[in-house]
């Protein structure tokens, strides 16, 4: 950006605010009587910045909200009787487009929202008043009704009533205005440059344009302030006068036309304003013939020159080129007749007015037909082309600032419908992926050196991994259009190409290409003459790789060289009929987008465009994982062509109207009456625990009271639960005392809960009948989330770190399983690690194997011995079905009929009607009188034989009643066998490997697990198979993107035009980091990050937040709970051992540790937003190193640090100071705290790295994960000067600084990685001075412990070696890649002193680390 478009001095803004000149100077002393100009503009100028860095920009206010209000309507009549400058305008401009996207503040929503009320309409023209009025009869009333309350307030004051004159009537029609003026004579200098063709443009001005346009778009783009506003952006008719202005057409207006079309689109939505319904397109095209009808029948009666558009029909004038020429006919004084008079478009005073191209845009802007939202985006390619991916003002550069606008949707609170959800996530996720697919671009190309050879054709000299030339391209066939569309139903190519110069490992990637991966064809014109350095900096990026198009497409198939398919996974191929690929060339046939070959073929023949398909000659591949952008947006554009999707009770909470608390579980249909809880409760008194509010008393089945009550228990449940049970709105802390108060005494009696405490039935006498039990001891919150989570609605679980989220979640599908097994429930997660976290302890709990199922690519790493994927689930469930029938035929055996009867599942079907129920019933029936004959059952039980091999006798002959029990244990166990077979039966009709999977995945599986990215790829899959599920259950909600949150609830069909779904249940953390967008700008501008957890919790939806940790001591907790409602610590962590000893040869268990320049430098940027920390690097693996000569093992220590290249220096000075000593090596983990979420570790060494700006950790939520992830040790290497002024941070620096900032170490501790000295006893600290001092302790340990083994001569040369190859070893050698790098770098001692050292230590020596350490991170 140039100079000019900057609206403050950014360096100085930025400097002002991280020094708390807001917080500790401006609010203090805030008087809204003596408050000037300037102080008020400063505070607008601090709170734009914090909205820049994208921190919390109202919390400073709170404590006063009295005083805030005042500083509100100080702020919207600052302008009063004073003219402000251009820079002042667009502050002022973008500090309200800030304050009105923050409507879940209650004070900011109050004084905003009042400037786009009712009131606004006094400043509407009254032509425009009358004819709103019309079109909404309701709101006569509601504006008489006002007009009192005003008339009576002004009153009440002693104030004249002029409604026109009040702010809130004219605030918005005055930024309008301002802004229609600056459009007009601001944008461009009145002197004419002689030396330039075009006017001088004002570039402050094109700024405040383009704010503008943003202030509107949003204005229009949420219903609360859409409702009253969009008359009023019609009124002044700001799109027809954007559209004519000169800025429009000019160069430096592409930003400001794009914007201007965002605003019509808005302005034209599909829906109707007052009520928030969205129109379907027959009504949208309904409500457009009948206003078109009604222009003619005007035009018919009092306008005779426009005879000819009354009587044609409307097909043939309502597009905008018939409208033009029809209107041309009438003079400016008729126009302006018939627009200001007649149609009351706009008013007659408008100065435009007399403008004749002004008047007759504004009609056909009302009254041309627009394409409909389907039809957009039906027609839109889902692969970018090249125009697109180079447009800075759609994706921006890596290094986007925040200071000006972009034309891209913002995802905020609130949407208007479901489409237009739909629509900008679907643009924004188009443009984040084009973002992605335009850096490999980048990075693959140059790799070829394309170069002009003697023939003047492309050549390349180069290589490129992921992209080969083409020696052949040609169209092979192009499908008519289907019915109603224009674009060819399909359109495919054959694109042949050589992997002939590559070696076996690229070979066999290229060979790897399968259907429906996704390739780019690309054409490369590199310039006759190699670029200067000077044009190379001047040029665009593509024409610095003679870049001329990019098209995307889809594999169908590909095959060698004889043509034979390679890949093959529909069928056509049979396994044995697969050969091994022949030769060197490949010929793919991929499907062309039919939309953009749309545009291309017809640019061609009416624009004389170049055949852009003749030219293609580089073909490009991606990595499969970051490929599956297409299946997102394909996912996206069908559910745009389905009617209303979401379930009914989740539309208006989804969309953020209505009731917050409509969707929970009290306010919702069909609850379960009475639960029964299985396992949940451990026993009586945990669960009188658990509901502290409640008398709870216990009884038997029939009523009768149980003095010694056991577990399972049933719950009749009360419609509201009282106590933290219950769920709190987000915007409400929690009024229950902290877990570590004592509660007073409550002398009001409590409401009784009935417990029944009944007995199970005898599940069999085999060891694998007994059902499987929990022994987590819940807390009652998390009793609380288990009950919200197994009633019908919407359950939002905040799980803060260490309180079991995991084991809540799988003990909300326990109980469901059993309270509902009719029903289905579909598990979603962001990460494989999640899932298989979860499947992991739901298959500890009593939910049979067979009804779960895992799909996706993440079941390899299971933990478990059994295969979950769907092939591994059809296998077991064949094999079963063999040991099931042996079963059969053993019974069979024992009963003395032929075995034959289990030879199929059916046969099997038959013996136990005929001949096992049979006998089980006549038994029943000689029972019925023989209750007093103790040995009865022993005697005549029919299948005593068959049970003759159980670990115990079955039957004792003691009681009537417990041998009654065993004998229905043993038929139950029977009944189970021959369930079981049944359910088998499919399996045995079914006979290919496809159908079985599918009939398991949509009938059989009861619990269905996969991650979001593959509900989102397999979407259409799922609906053709009829996949259906009746619950939702989705864990790290919080770091899910919103739209791949939103496709899991859609993965089946609606039945009768209703969705099936019954519960959603969120899980997830807001304060820990959300989502992972890549370009900066879609994360800064259009918050893309956002998930659907954080919105939610946002808008106030009441949440449980789990509130007693179990990971760390409770004074690490101490450094983030903060953040968190109530968060108190588990028994465990207050009573064992382990966290009340210290660490050994530290004096404190946390710590930060100042680390001052080391070498003259602090942070350095080898290149931009690479921050790297010597110093901090050298300081943390010195204390690494110091740890390890403890005794403490590695694998309990990883360090982590807020920035990729301080990662990757760490792990450069590891190699070089601590892999060449096996009795050292490497730590568990080098990564980042954004990499390292979800995971935890005892001890945690962090490098804050930077020492100017506090970066990317003033984002609080990354503060929280760098702060939990310790269990017993963290130890912070940061520059405390700068992060202790960091506002945001303070509770937890406050804390960290109550201890010295220099390393306090108890070097008298020197035996073992454990002590007995308590973690409150400091001992005798040495505090370490500075990095060089820790490296000379770490030295004299060193050469003790060599002194030790009696080898110190062999070492001293040995160091002397290591320090003089350090260089070499830096540049050659990654931690851990095979194992191979640390092998020949240990020092060359004896093997014997090795062993001995490892005995001496008593440490475990980590020869490997995972080879994850070895990559750098991908973002």
């Amino acid at each position: 950006m140039t100079s000019g478009r900057k609206p403050v001095p950014l360096q100085r803004v930025m400097v002002l605010e991280v020094s708390q000149y807001l917080e500790n100077y401006l609010w203090p002393n805030f008087d809204p009587e003596t408050a000037s100009f300037e102080h008020v503009m400063s505070m607008i100028l601090m709170i734009n910045e914090k909205f820049r860095e994208n921190v919390a920009a109202w919390i400073c206010f709170h404590d006063r909200e009295d005083l805030f209000k005042e500083f509100l309507q100080k702020v919207l009549r600052l302008k009063e009787g004073r003219e402000l400058t251009i820079a002042e305008k667009t502050n002022y401009l973008v500090f309200m487009i800030n304050a009105f996207q923050s409507l879940e503040d209650g004070v900011v929503n109050e004084t905003v929202l009042s400037l786009a009320g009712l009131q606004s309409w006094h400043s509407l023209s009254y032509g425009r008043f009358q004819m709103e009025l019309c079109l909404q009869p309701d709101l006569i009333k509601k504006w008489k009704r006002s007009s009192k309350k005003w008339a009576a307030e002004a009153m009440s004051k002693g104030e004249q009533f002029d409604p026109s004159s009040s702010p809130e009537a004219n605030f918005v029609r005055g930024l309008i205005e301002e802004f229609v003026e600056v459009l007009d004579h601001g944008v461009f200098a009145d002197e004419v440059d002689d030396t330039a063709v075009s006017q001088l443009v004002d570039d402050s001005s094109v700024l405040y344009c383009e704010r503008f346009m943003e202030f509107l778009i949003d204005m229009l783009n949420q219903l609360p302030t859409r409702r009253y506003l969009r008359p009023l952006v019609a009124d002044i008719a700001v799109v027809a006068k954007c559209r004519l202005s000169v800025l429009y057409k000019h160069e430096k207006g592409k930003l400001f036309a794009q914007l201007v079309d965002l605003l019509q689109f808005y302005e034209k939505f599909e829906i109707k304003d007052h009520d928030g319904t969205q129109l379907t397109d027959d009504e949208a095209l309904q409500f457009h013939y009948d206003r078109f009808m009604a222009f003619q029948l005007l035009a018919f009666k009092k306008i005779p020159k426009l005879r000819d558009v009354s009587l044609a029909n409307i097909g043939s004038v309502h597009k905008s080129s018939d409208l033009r020429r029809r209107l041309s006919a009438l003079s400016l004084e008729d126009l302006r007749d018939v627009v200001c008079s007649k149609l009351k478009l706009v008013s007659r005073h408008d100065p435009w007015a007399d403008s004749k191209d002004f008047l007759t845009e504004v009609v056909v802007s009302s009254f041309e037909k627009q394409q409909s939202q389907k039809e957009a985006i039906n027609a839109l390619p889902l692969y970018p082309n090249e125009q697109i991916m180079w447009d800075e003002s759609v994706i921006p550069s890596i290094n986007y600032s925040g200071e000006g606008c972009l034309a891209l949707p913002k995802l905020n609170l609130q949407f208007l419908t479901l489409h237009d959800y739909l629509l900008r996530n679907f643009n924004l996720f188009r443009l984040e992926s084009t973002y992605e697919i335009r850096e490999d671009i980048q990075e693959a190309v140059p790799h070829l050196l394309a170069h002009i050879n003697n023939e003047g054709e492309t050549a390349f000299r180069g290589w490129s991994r992921m992209a080969v030339p083409i020696n052949g391209f040609k169209i092979a066939q192009v499908k008519q259009p289907n019915i109603g569309e224009e674009k060819p139903a399909s359109v495919t190519a054959e694109v042949t190409f050589s992997i002939k110069s590559y070696r076996t490992q690229i070979r066999s990637e290229w060979n790897s290409l399968k259907e429906h991966d996704v390739l780019f064809l690309l054409c490369i014109r590199p310039s006759f003459e190699p670029l200067g350095a000077e044009e190379a900096a001047k040029a665009t990026v593509p024409q610095r790789l003679g870049l001329q198009y990019v098209r995307g497409c889809e594999v169908i198939d590909i095959r060698d060289e004889e043509g034979n398919l390679m890949n093959d996974f529909s069928g056509k191929v049979k396994r044995d009929d697969w050969k091994p690929p022949k030769g060197d060339m490949r010929t793919v046939t991929v499907a062309l987008d039919a939309a953009q070959y749309h545009i291309d073929v017809t640019d061609i023949a009416e624009k004389g465009a170049e055949d852009v398909y003749g030219t293609f000659n580089v073909l490009m591949r991606r990595k499969p994982k970051e490929n599956n952008f297409k299946a997102i947006l394909e996912s996206i554009r069908d559910l745009m062509n389905e009617y209303c999707i979401v379930p009914e009770w989740l539309h208006n909470v989804f969309l953020g109207y209505g009731n917050p608390s409509a969707a929970q579980w009290p306010n919702m249909p069909n609850l379960l009456k009475t639960v029964d809880f299985k396992d949940t409760f451990l026993d009586a008194k945990h669960l009188s625990e658990s509901f502290p509010d409640y008398e709870v008393s216990f009884v038997s089945a029939d009523g009768a009271e149980v003095l010694d009550p056991r577990p399972p228990f049933r719950i009749t449940l009360p419609k509201t639960l009282k106590g933290n049970v219950n769920a709190l709105s987000g915007n409400k802390k929690s009024e229950a005392n902290p877990p570590d108060t004592v509660d007073m005494v409550d002398v009001s009696p409590k409401e009784k809960l009935v417990v029944e405490a009944y007995t199970p039935p005898d599940p069999g006498p085999y060891p694998q009948d007994q059902p499987k039990q929990n022994s987590v001891k819940f807390t009652p919150t998390q009793v609380g989330a288990i009950i919200s989570g197994i009633q019908p609605g919407l359950t939002m679980v905040v799980g803060p770190p260490g309180t079991g989220k995991t084991d809540t979640a799988v003990q909300i599908l326990n109980v469901l399983y059993h309270n509902c097994p009719s029903q289905r429930t579909l598990i979603i997660t962001h990460s494989n690690q999640a899932l298989n976290d979860l499947f992991e302890k739901i298959m500890e709990r009593d939910v049979p194997a067979r009804y779960l199922l895992r799909l996706g690519q993440g079941e390899q790493e299971l933990a478990t011995d059994l295969d979950f994927s769907r092939q591994g689930r059809v296998n077991a469930m064949l094999v079963r079905r063999l040991e099931l029938l042996s079963e059969v035929e053993r019974l069979a055996r024992s009963l003395q009929l032929p075995e034959d009867v289990g030879y199929t599942c059916e046969t099997a079907g038959y013996f136990w009607l005929l001949h096992v129920y049979s006998r089980w019933e006549l038994f029943l029936a000689a029972c019925a009188g023989n209750e007093n004959n103790p040995s009865f059952v022993q005697d005549r039980f029919p299948f005593k034989e068959f049970f003759s091999d159980t670990p115990k006798p079955v039957f004792r002959g003691e009681s009537f009643e417990k041998d009654m029990r065993a004998a229905k244990g043993c038929f139950s166990h029977l009944k189970t066998v021959f369930q079981e077979l049944e359910e088998c039966r499919a399996f045995e009709l079914l006979k290919s490997t496809a159908d079985r999977a599918n009939y398991l995945m949509t009938k059989q599986a009861k619990i269905v697990a996969m991650t979001c990215t593959h509900a989102a790829l397999k979407r259409r899959d799922f609906l053709k198979l009829g996949f259906k599920y009746d619950n939702l259950l989705m864990e790290e909600s919080a770091q899910i993107l919103e739209i791949e949150t939103f496709i899991p609830m859609l993965l089946q069909r609606q039945e009768d035009g209703h969705s099936r779904l019954k519960r959603c249940i969120l899980i997830g953390d807001h304060h820990q980091l959300p989502p992972v967008v890549k370009n900066m700008a879609f994360q800064k501008y259009s918050h893309m990050d956002q998930s659907l957890f954080t919105r939610f919790v946002r808008l106030g939806i009441p949440y449980i937040e789990l509130n007693a940790q179990g990971r760390a001591r409770p004074s690490l907790a101490k450094l983030y709970n903060w953040r968190y409602r109530d968060l108190g610590d588990l028994s465990i962590v207050k009573e064992a051992p382990i966290f009340h000893r210290a660490n050994a040869g530290f004096s404190y268990e946390y710590q930060l540790i100042n680390v001052p320049d080391y070498e003259g430098r602090g942070e350095s940027t080898p290149s931009p937003w690479f921050y790297q920390n010597q110093g901090e690097a050298e300081y943390i693996v010195s204390v690494y190193i110091y740890m390890r000569l403890l005794g403490y093992p590695a694998n309990k220590i990883s360090i982590l640090t807020t920035y990729n290249g301080q990662k990757l220096l760490i792990r450069d000075v590891i190699n070089r100071r601590c892999v060449p000593y096996s009795f050292i090596g490497p730590p568990s983990k080098v990564t980042t705290v954004d990499k390292f979420q979800g995971q935890q570790n005892d001890f945690i060494l962090l490098s804050l790295v930077r020492t100017r700006f506090v970066g990317h950790l003033r984002d609080v939520r990354r503060l929280v994960v760098a702060m939990s992830r310790a269990r017993l040790g963290l130890y912070v290497f940061c520059r405390r000067s700068l992060f202790e002024q960091c506002y945001e941070l303070q509770p937890t620096f406050q804390l960290l600084l109550k201890r010295p900032d220099r390393l306090g170490l108890n070097l008298s501790e020197n035996t073992s990685a454990y002590t007995d000295r308590a973690v409150e006893e400091v001992g005798n600290p040495y505090l370490v001075h500075d990095v060089e001092e820790m490296a000379h302790i770490v030295h004299d340990r060193m050469n003790e412990f060599y002194k030790a083994q009696g080898v110190y001569e062999q070492y001293q040369n040995h160091t002397a070696q290591i320090e003089d190859g350090n260089h070499d070893m830096e540049s050659d050698t990654v931690v851990g890649e095979d194992g191979e790098s640390e092998k020949k770098m240990q020092p060359e001692l004896d093997g014997v002193v090795d062993e001995s050292s490892k005995e001496t230590v008593g440490m475990e020596v980590d020869n490997g680390v995972s080879s994850e350490n070895g990559k750098a991170d991908e973002n």
